[in-house]
């Protein structure tokens, strides 16, 4: 019993006495962002601001006993928000109880795709997005969310369709704007940049809220056409499944739920990996699934919303000393007690702040830097020494990001996956492949380096040393063997293929060696194979035709067998 406690309170292993006030108060400092962003983000996903807190509370509580990051703080976040309204958006008309019961199946189905993701263990599965494609998509999402809050900003009615289409209904409808809500918006985004810039200590979305709900309180805002967020249920939730939906409902949002799990796990194991590094402890990526998984299940049965790791609140949890999952739990105790107790407070909120407080929040998504390096890589020298795959970054990026403008968030992460494989495919058909030289300086075993980067070197006269950066196999085959083609111009009488980067060879790629030494035979130029490799060597060697290599145990070697045994000139 003692062990199984020890696995489900991993973050609690060897706690020390002296860490409970730190964790206390960074749970209180969490607290404090936590309340305003979970009602700011359920508004996102297009359901009532009280959702974000039903969500907010049994996801901390399951993730502390589960998960295996000491820092992350789970909850309701912005990108996964924005992709449960693209979601559900497809299942039914928003505001309604069947799309609020969509959104908390959602979420269901979400943690048990989650949890059975990990217990299979494919934690791997965070990588199927590129980095490159992951920000793409999220730059969109966020440019998507800030066209949809802007409307709120300056007291208008929004706009439907894409990001293009709701940025053209705001500029068209820009004469009506309600100047109070306006001036309500904007003195809440000088809080809130205010605050960040010169007190980040502060919690800059509670203070913009409060700020807000007593000017409304004092001035009667809501009586000068200032929308407020209106009555909020207070108490518990109801547990159980979302009463309304049959199977075929769950079934249906299955396939979105694994769409969730990429974009809502490659965001929260980012976040949890940057702050287990800082702290010396490892992260378990299976543990991280089961972790979000149940956190999902506990949120969505508790009437709630998709949850995943936030790296702001992470960020604001770690700046504060948290020490482990205790903060998680401080912060889980007092959304509880708002719940029971406040939420008749943020009744009286204008949604011109939570406007605020949500562009603020995903501001920070919109990394612009980020695309200007990848654009950076794509035109500068860089690009050409890597090929054509290094450029294709930031293509993928910008493929990914106008994917959510222009077709929304759902088929926006489509594209992101397809773009994402296809990065993948291509790069593996198309294996760096380079012609090395001999740094004559060195001693004893030559050093062999890529000739492109350092053009003041010769290759061996008559000799062609050649690297392949992969795993040779069905994929890239050809590319390989045309390319070494390519290499062995008029005056070369030898090629050593070097397979110390070659871990593995299949017997597409070994048949192809067999071909390619007999081509080059024919224009009176030997193969020679450089680095015996275990591996390779058995594949190479039990093919139906074995070809027929000279393997060597170094390129010093195999270049000087080369030159003193010549090919003979063919008749």
């Amino acid at each position: 019993m003692a062990h199984r406690a020890r696995v489900l309170f991993g973050s609690f292993a060897g706690y020390r006495s002296r860490w409970l006030r730190r964790d206390v108060v960074a749970g209180l400092t969490v607290w404090a962002v936590l309340v305003p962003e979970s009602l700011a983000y359920a508004t996102i996903a297009g359901v009532p601001p009280v959702v974000g807190l039903y969500a907010a509370v049994p996801a901390l509580v399951l993730y502390a006993m589960v998960g295996s990051s000491r820092h992350l703080v789970v909850g309701p976040m912005s990108s996964t928000a924005a992709l449960s309204a693209g979601i559900v958006g497809t299942f039914a008309a928003g505001g309604g109880d069947r799309y609020v019961a969509l959104s908390t199946a959602l979420a269901i189905m979400t943690g048990i795709v989650c949890v059975a993701a990990g217990l299979a263990r494919l934690g791997f599965l965070a990588s199927l997005i590129s980095e490159p494609v992951l920000k793409g998509f999220i730059v969109g999402l966020a440019l998507t969310i800030v066209a949809g809050q802007l409307p709120k900003l300056f007291g208008i009615e929004g706009g439907d369709g894409d990001f293009f289409a709701k940025l053209w209904h705001l500029l068209t409808s820009l004469g009506q704007t309600n100047g109070v809500t306006l001036a309500v918006g904007l003195l809440s985004l000088v809080v809130l940049l205010g605050l960040r810039r010169w007190l980040p200590l502060v919690p800059g979305s509670l203070v913009a809220v409060l700020l807000g709900i007593a000017a409304v309180a004092v001035l009667n805002l809501d009586q000068h056409g200032v929308a407020i967020v209106g009555p909020i249920q207070s108490g518990l939730p109801t547990l159980g499944l979302p009463s309304g939906l049959g199977m075929d409902d769950y079934l249906a949002l299955a396939g979105p739920a694994g769409g969730v799990l990429l974009i809502g796990f490659a965001e929260g194991l980012a976040a949890a990996k940057t702050y287990a590094a800082q702290a010396g402890y490892d992260i378990d990526a299976n543990r991280e699934l089961v972790g979000m998984g149940t956190a999902n299940l506990g949120a969505g049965l508790a009437s709630g919303m998709v949850v995943n790791g936030s790296l702001s609140k992470t960020a604001v949890n770690g700046g504060a000393g948290a020490r482990s999952q205790l903060s998680g739990l401080t912060v889980a105790t007092l959304t509880l007690l708002t719940l029971l107790f406040l939420t008749g407070l943020f009744e009286q909120l204008p949604e011109a702040t939570l406007a605020a407080v949500v562009i603020v929040a995903v501001v920070e998504l919109i990394d612009i830097p980020a695309l200007r390096r990848l654009y950076k890589v794509w035109t500068e020298r860089l690009a050409g020494i890597y090929g054509p795959a290094s450029r294709a970054d930031f293509l993928a990026a910008i493929t990914a990001m106008l994917g959510v403008l222009i077709f929304d968030t759902l088929p926006g992460l489509v594209i992101g996956i397809v773009v994402s494989m296809t990065l993948l495919l291509y790069r593996t058909s198309r294996p760096h492949v380079t012609q090395l030289v001999r740094i004559a300086d060195s001693d004893g075993p030559g050093l062999w380096v890529d000739a492109s980067r350092h053009p003041d070197l010769h290759p061996p006269r008559g000799v062609v040393v050649v690297r392949v950066e992969s795993g040779l196999f069905f994929a890239n085959a050809d590319h390989v063997r045309d390319h070494i083609r390519a290499l062995a111009t008029a005056g070369t009488s030898a090629v050593v293929l070097d397979g110390e980067t070659t871990p593995f060879i299949d017997v597409t790629a070994a048949h192809m060696l067999d071909q390619l030494t007999h081509d080059l035979a024919a224009h009176d130029v030997q193969l020679y194979f450089a680095h015996e490799i275990g591996q390779v060597r058995d594949v190479v060697h039990h093919t139906e035709n074995d070809p027929e290599l000279v393997i060597y145990p170094d390129i010093d070697t195999a270049v000087t067998a080369a030159r003193e045994h010549p090919q003979q000139p063919s008749n």
